[in-house]
């Protein structure tokens, strides 16, 4: 099995796993809160996300002070961003902020990072699903955040639809949704997922030529 730092890792978790077995296998380790509700999809079905959380915490506000650059920290993360990285914008369910749209992108992808998750809004959506970014949101929606919404905090622990996500947990995203893995049970996680995975294909295998499910089941123990 890959661990993280192997060259092969990323691509490997998006070839061979999806949301479905991740989340699966994280109830069977007692993290019952690990995927994000439906509310977060993504703007392209048939990409999948995989990578690091950097997470950054908006808080609404209602005006920008005279001389004040609103998009200080956003920028400053989004600068800072490293290959495989996954930006992670928790905007508290607020449905005044579209904190992703195509220039965030743009740079986000200039620096290596490989996609985003927000409880906010999303816009210039034509322009981010040429650039086959993987984006998963809230909603969509044009406003901008100046004078909506501010970023307080990055590189904290953030909220996003009842999941904690702390910076360097492993995100991973599809068209079913958003799981996130803590650190701390990663390397547990991914090796019983890749075992189910086999299990799971051999079961499909079997049911293909006629098996009964019941005997499958006993069989292999998934479903």
């Amino acid at each position: 099995m890959v661990k993280r730092g192997d060259a092969n890792f990323f691509s490997e978790l998006k070839t061979k796993l999806y949301t479905a077995v991740l989340s699966d296998v994280m109830d069977e380790l007692g993290y019952m809160d690990q995927a994000m509700t439906p509310k977060i999809r993504p703007l392209d079905d048939n990409l999948v996300l995989a990578g690091i959380a950097r997470t950054g915490l908006f808080r609404e506000v209602f005006h920008v002070r005279e001389g004040e650059n609103p998009y200080e920290l956003e920028i400053k993360i989004i600068d800072d961003l490293k290959p495989n990285d996954v930006m992670v914008f928790s905007c508290a369910g607020s449905n005044r902020i579209s904190p992703w749209g195509e220039l965030l992108t743009t740079a986000s992808r200039a620096r290596g990072a490989v996609g985003a998750v927000t409880d906010g809004f999303v816009r210039d959506v034509r322009l981010i699903r040429k650039m086959q970014f993987p984006v998963f949101h809230g909603g969509i929606g044009p406003l901008d955040s100046k004078g909506r919404g501010k970023v307080a905090d990055i590189d904290c622990p953030v909220v996003v639809t009842g999941v904690r996500i702390e910076p360097g947990d492993l995100v991973f995203g599809d068209v079913d949704g958003v799981v996130v893995i803590p650190r701390k049970i990663e390397e547990e996680t991914l090796a019983r997922a890749f075992k189910k995975v086999t299990s799971e294909n051999a079961t499909r295998d079997e049911l293909l030529r006629g098996a009964k499910l019941k005997e499958v089941y006993d069989k292999y123990g998934v479903l």
